[in-house]
C-alpha cells in the first residue's frame, strides 16, 4: 500500500506536466497493491504443495514473469480459485479451509503476475487470464472455477476465449466494466476529463484494442453451456450492483445470491457465502 500512495502522491505532483501525468496513470492503473499475509494464511500456505509457471508479458516488461501456484487436497474434483486485484491466492483461505473438509476436492489458486508473491511490478486482466490459461495446459481444465472481482472476469474472458467448459463457474462480485471501473479510478485521484481521455487514447494504441472490449457482458457467450452462480453485494462501490444487475436481466439462466451487508474485500471471507459456494459444490458434482 506504500507504494500505490507513493504513486498517489507522485500524480499530484505531475500534475502540470502532461507527459509524466499519463506515465503515472498506467502506475496507478496497472500497480495492483500488496498486502500482508496473517499467521493463519502462511500456516495454509505452508501445507500447500507449491508449483511455478510462467506467462509472457507482452505489455509490460516484454520478458517471462514466474507465478506461484498452490494445490492443496487430491481429490478428484478440482476446484481453481482466481483472486481479484490487489490481492492473492491465500485471501481465499476462509473458503479454503471449508472446500478441504469435502475429500473428494482438490483445491488449486495462483498469484496473477504482478500480485502476491509472482513476479512482475505491474499487472493487467491479459495477465490473469494468460496465467488460467497456462494452468490449463499444465494442470488440466478445472471442474469448478470460482473467481473474484478481477478473478470472475478473467474467468470468464478465459473460458470465452478457450471454450473449455467447467461443470461448475461461480463469480463473487465480478467485475463487469473496465472502463468504468478505470475512470472511477482516476477520478478519485482528482484526473481530469481531457487528461482521462488522453489516457484511454495511450491504452488503446499499447494494447490495439479499447478498454470497450472489457464488457462481461459482451464476454460471456456461453450461457447455455455452464451452470452459473454469481454471488453479489447490492452495495458495492468497486462493482456496482447497477452493473451487475444489467448483466443479470442479459442473462436470466444464471443464478443469482444478492447480499446487503458485507464488502467487496469481505465478500469472499463472509461465512454465508462460503457456505452457500461449499453447499452447491456438492449439490452440483
Amino acid at each position: 500500500m506504500k507504494h500505490l500512495k507513493q504513486i498517489i502522491e507522485d500524480i499530484k505532483v505531475q500534475g502540470d506536466n502532461p507527459e509524466l501525468l499519463q506515465a503515472m496513470l498506467w502506475k496507478l492503473i496497472c500497480y495492483s497493491p500488496k498486502m500482508p499475509i496473517r499467521l493463519h494464511q502462511q500456516n495454509l500456505l505452508n501445507a500447500a504443495q507449491t508449483s511455478t509457471l510462467k506467462v509472457y508479458d507482452e505489455y509490460f516488461s516484454k520478458s517471462d514473469l514466474n507465478f506461484n501456484c498452490f494445490r492443496w487436497g487430491n481429490g478428484s474434483t478440482k476446484v481453481l480459485l482466481t483472486h481479484g486485484w490487489g490481492s492473492k491466492a491465500i485471501d481465499f483461505s476462509e473458503l479454503i479451509d471449508v472446500l478441504l473438509l469435502n475429500k473428494n476436492i482438490e483445491v488449486w489458486a495462483f498469484d496473477a503476475p504482478g500480485n502476491g508473491s509472482s513476479e512482475g511490478e505491474l499487472s493487467n486482466l491479459i495477465l490473469f487470464a494468460e496465467a488460467i490459461k497456462e494452468f490449463k495446459r499444465n494442470y488440466g481444465v478445472p471442474d469448478v472455477m470460482i473467481g473474484h472481482s478481477l478473478g470472475g472476469m478473467a474467468n470468464t474472458l478465459v473460458i470465452k476465449e478457450t471454450l473449455q467448459f467447467p461443470k461448475l463457474l461461480i463469480s463473487i462480485a465480478p467485475l463487469v466494466n473496465l472502463t468504468e471501473n478505470f475512470k472511477s479510478s482516476m477520478t478519485a485521484v482528482g484526473i481530469s476529463e481531457s487528461s482521462q481521455n488522453q489516457f484511454f487514447s495511450e491504452f488503446e494504441e499499447r494494447y490495439q484494442m479499447s478498454t470497450d472490449h472489457f464488457l462481461l457482458n459482451d464476454m460471456y457467450t456461453f450461457p447455455d453451456k455452464v451452470k452459473h452462480l454469481l454471488i453479489y453485494e447490492a452495495n458495492d462501490y468497486i462493482s456496482p450492483a447497477n452493473f451487475i444487475e444489467t448483466f443479470i436481466l442479459q442473462y436470466p439462466s444464471v443464478t443469482v445470491s444478492k447480499y446487503e451487508d458485507t464488502t467487496h474485500a469481505k465478500i469472499i471471507i463472509d461465512h454465508r457465502i462460503i457456505n452457500e459456494i461449499d453447499a452447491i459444490i456438492k449439490e452440483s458434482l
